[in-house]
C-alpha cells in the first residue's frame, strides 16, 4: 500500500515537488509537470511526455537530454488537464515546435488536444503521436483502439533521440509513430494497487491466479489464469507478441521487462532470461534490453513485456545516449543549467458591469454547483466502486475534484457580483484543470458552453433553458465524440435532453421539465447495465462491466437529480429574491 503521505489529495502534487527537489539537475517544476532544467538548443523540437501520475519514472523521470523535455503529470491514474499540457509545452518549446506522445486514453486525447489547438493558435507547431502498444486492448486491425502501456518509453526515447540530433518536426514525428507502429506489449497482475489514502486494492486477483492484459490505471486484467511457472510465463508473454508483431517485422528487437511497482528485481531478471532465450529461438537478436521498473503502476503486482521491432535508423535513435533521472543509456556531457522564467503574475480578474438581477442569477448558478458538488462527494465512494468493475476506480475521486474545485470558482466568481456566464465559465474551466480525466474535460467544456448560451441577462424564459441544455449536451457529445449505447454518460444524457425539451414543448414550466428530465436520466442510467462499453478504458474489459451501470451516467443523473430537487420551487430556496428573480413570463430557469 502507499503510506506516505500527509493528504491524500495532495499525494501527486508533493510527490513532484519532492521529486524536482531530488533532481534539480535535470528537471525544474512548472505549473502542471517538469521541464528540463539544463540548456536546451534552440530551435530544438520539444518533446513532452504525459499522463496521469503514479508511473514512476514515467513520466517525469525520462525529462532530460536525449529523451523528453518536459512531462505534464495528471493526478493518480488520470489525464492532465488541457491548462497543464499548454503551460508545460510552452515552458519546454525552444522554438523548434513541439510534439506531444502520451498512451491512447481518451482523456489525455481530449486534453492534450486542447492545449495543442491553443499552442498552434499562438503559432507553436504542435504535433501528436499516441502510443498504441497494448495487445490486449483491442485486436491489430483496431490498432489505433489500443492503448498505451509500457510502449510509452520506446516511442518517447526514439522521438528524444530524434530532437537531440537536431532533426526538425516533421522527421520527429515520423520516427515515433514507427516506433509506435512496430512496439507491442503485454501485462499481467497478481494483484492490484492501492491509492493513496485508500483501505484497498483497487482490485485483487484471486489466490493461485494471474490476470492477464491489464492496464496500468488499475484496470483489472481481460481474463484470469492459474499461476504459472516462470518458464510458462515466458512462452506466454513471447508467443502472444510474436504472433502479434508487424508485417515488416525484421529480425532485431528491444525487448523490455518492465515491473508494475511490486515484482522484485531478481525475479524480473529469472523471467527475462527466460524470455531472452525464447526470443533468440525464434531467430531473433535481442538488442539493449531493459530490465527493471520503467512504466510502473504505483505498488501493483505485476509486469509486462514489451518488444520493438526495430529498423536501421529506430536502431541508431534506441542506442543513441539519454539522461535522465530514471532513464540513462550511454554517456553525455554535462549540460548547463538554464534560467526558467517564474510562474505568470495571475491576471486580474476582468470587472463586469452587471445589474442586480443578473449578479442575483450569479449567485443562484453558484449555488447549483454547490449542490451538484455535493451530489458527488456524498456518492464519491460508490462511484469509485463502480469504476473499479471494469475500469481503473478513480471516476468518484475525478469528479468530486471537479465539482469541488467548480463549485469553488463559482461560489468566489459569485462573490464578486458577476453574471451566470461569468460564474459558469469560471467553473467550468476549474472543473477541467482539477479533474482532468475525460469527465473533467467534457463536464468542464459542457459547464462552460450553457454558460455561454445563457450570456448576461436580468431574467431567463423557458427557451433559454432549452438553449442552455443542448448546448451541455452539444459539448459532451462533440467533444467525446460517443454515440447511444457506447454505455457512458451520454446514454443519460441524451434522454435527459430529449425528456427535458420534450416537456417545455408541452407547456410544462422548467422545474416541471427538469423532473421529468430527471426521470428519464435515472431510468436510463440504470438501462446502462445491459450495455457493453465500446469507448473508455472498460471498453477492453466488456464482459465484466456487463450487469452493472456505467459510472459517467449515474454521476451525472445524481447530479441532475440534486439539482432537480433544489430548484423544485415547490420548497423555499435559501434566498427568495433568487426565486423572483428567474421567473419570466411564467417560465422558471
Amino acid at each position: 500500500m502507499t503510506l506516505i503521505f500527509d493528504n491524500p489529495a495532495n499525494f501527486e502534487q508533493e510527490a513532484l515537488d519532492g521529486f524536482a527537489a531530488a533532481n534539480r539537475g535535470y528537471v525544474a517544476r512548472v505549473d502542471g509537470g517538469v521541464v528540463r532544467s539544463t540548456d536546451v538548443p534552440a530551435g530544438q523540437v520539444a518533446v513532452v511526455a504525459g499522463g496521469g501520475s503514479g508511473h514512476y519514472p514515467a513520466f517525469a523521470g525520462l525529462v532530460g537530454p536525449g529523451l523528453a523535455t518536459g512531462a505534464v503529470c495528471g493526478n493518480i491514474f488520470t489525464s492532465p488537464s488541457a491548462g497543464q499540457a499548454y503551460r508545460v509545452a510552452k515552458a519546454a518549446d525552444a522554438g523548434g515546435g513541439v510534439l506531444f506522445s502520451y498512451g491512447n486514453y481518451a482523456g489525455d486525447v481530449i486534453h492534450f488536444g486542447e492545449a495543442q489547438q491553443r499552442l498552434k493558435a499562438e503559432g507553436i507547431e504542435t504535433r501528436t503521436v499516441l502510443v498504441t502498444d497494448d495487445i490486449a486492448s483491442a485486436p491489430l486491425d483496431q490498432m489505433d483502439k489500443r492503448r498505451g502501456i509500457a510502449g510509452d518509453l520506446t516511442v518517447f526515447k526514439i522521438a528524444g533521440a530524434a530532437a537531440e540530433a537536431g532533426l526538425d518536426l516533421d522527421a520527429v514525428e515520423r520516427l515515433a509513430v514507427r516506433a509506435n507502429y512496430r512496439t507491442r506489449s503485454l501485462g499481467v497482475a497478481f494483484d492490484g494497487c492501492t491509492l493513496p489514502g485508500a483501505a484497498e486494492p483497487l482490485f485483487h486477483v484471486p489466490a493461485g491466479k494471474m490476470a492477464l492484459g491489464l492496464g496500468i490505471h488499475g484496470e483489472p486484467g481481460i481474463s484470469e489464469h492459474p499461476m504459472p511457472t516462470a518458464s510458462e510465463l515466458a512462452e506466454l508473454l513471447v508467443s502472444r507478441l510474436l504472433a502479434d508483431k508487424p508485417q515488416d517485422a525484421g529480425d532485431r528487437v528491444v525487448a523490455i521487462l518492465n515491473g508494475l511497482g511490486r515484482v522484485k528485481y531478481e525475479e524480473l531478471f529469472v523471467l527475462f532470461g527466460k524470455i531472452e532465450k525464447l526470443l533468440t529461438t525464434a531467430g531473433l537478436t535481442v538488442v539493449e534490453p531493459e530490465c527493471g521498473e520503467l512504466v510502473t503502476s504505483l505498488d501493483m503486482s505485476g509486469l509486462s513485456l514489451t518488444l520493438l521491432w526495430l529498423d536501421e535508423e529506430l536502431e541508431h535513435y534506441w542506442a543513441a545516449p539519454a539522461d535522465t533521472p530514471g532513464f540513462r543509456k550511454g554517456s553525455m556531457a554535462p549540460r548547463a543549467r538554464r534560467e526558467l522564467a517564474g510562474p505568470e503574475d495571475a491576471v486580474a480578474a476582468e470587472t463586469e458591469g452587471t445589474t442586480a438581477a443578473a449578479a442575483a442569477l450569479g449567485r443562484l448558478a453558484a449555488a447549483v454547483l454547490a449542490q451538484a458538488r455535493d451530489a458527488v462527494v456524498e456518492h464519491v465512494e460508490e462511484l469509485g466502486r463502480l469504476d473499479a468493475i471494469a475500469g481503473d476506480g478513480d471516476h468518484g475521486i475525478g469528479m468530486r475534484r471537479g465539482a469541488v474545485a467548480a463549485a469553488t470558482a463559482a461560489r468566489d466568481a459569485a462573490a464578486a457580483g458577476v453574471s451566470v456566464q461569468r460564474v459558469l465559465s469560471a467553473a467550468g474551466e476549474a472543473w477541467s484543470e482539477r479533474a482532468g480525466g475525460t469527465s473533467g474535460a467534457l463536464w468542464g467544456s459542457a459547464v462552460a458552453a450553457a454558460g455561454r448560451t445563457l450570456g448576461t441577462k436580468d431574467s431567463y424564459r423557458g427557451e433559454d433553458a432549452a438553449a442552455a441544455v443542448a448546448a451541455f449536451t452539444d459539448a459532451v457529445t462533440t467533444l467525446g465524440k460517443a454515440q447511444p449505447g457506447d454505455k457512458t454518460m451520454v446514454d443519460a444524457l441524451l434522454p435527459f435532453r430529449d425528456a427535458f425539451l420534450a416537456a417545455l414543448d408541452d407547456g410544462a414550466p422548467v422545474t416541471g421539465a427538469l423532473a421529468s428530465a430527471v426521470t428519464a436520466a435515472r431510468q436510463a442510467a440504470d438501462a446502462t447495465a445491459s450495455l457493453r462499453p465500446l469507448k473508455g478504458r472498460a471498453r477492453p474489459l466488456a464482459e465484466k462491466s456487463l450487469g452493472h451501470p456505467d459510472p459517467g451516467a449515474v454521476s451525472f443523473a445524481l447530479i441532475a437529480t440534486r439539482i432537480s430537487d433544489y430548484l423544485d420551487f415547490s420548497q423555499p430556496l435559501p434566498d427568495s429574491r433568487l426565486a423572483a428573480s428567474v421567473a419570466g413570463n411564467g417560465a422558471r430557469a
